[in-house]
């Protein structure tokens, strides 16, 4: 136990922590939240996107592209609204913690089956 926290509430946060972070940066289904942070470039019909070049969008934009930074604050708020918030924090990390479970378990089907 670290500060009360058993090690499967620390599983399933950290769950829950690789789901949204995956959310965030790579899921088309949040496309509209990067779209403003990044520059779309053409070429040769391959689209590439580029982090906006000043300030705020900058920064947001670096944060956006880094699966580690990103995954870095998912896991702050995450802790937070177990300390503060915990009954809503525990049903959404469960339901993210689940969704991680069957993405994991469609990946290692989807290679070992080769669909």
């Amino acid at each position: 136990m670290f500060l009360g926290i058993d090690f499967g509430t620390i599983f399933l946060f950290s769950l829950a922590c690789f789901r949204i972070t995956r959310l965030i940066v790579f899921d088309k289904i949040t496309n509209f939240i990067r779209a403003p942070f990044f520059d779309e470039i053409e070429e040769d019909g391959e689209v590439f996107l580029l982090v906006k070049t000043k300030g705020v969008k900058k920064w947001i934009g670096e944060l956006l592209s880094c699966y580690w930074c990103t995954g870095i604050w998912v896991s702050l708020v995450l802790v937070l609204g177990l300390f503060f918030l915990p009954s809503f924090t525990y049903p959404l990390v469960l339901v993210f913690a689940i969704a991680a479970i069957g993405s994991l378990i469609e990946t290692f089907v989807s290679k070992t089956l080769g669909d």
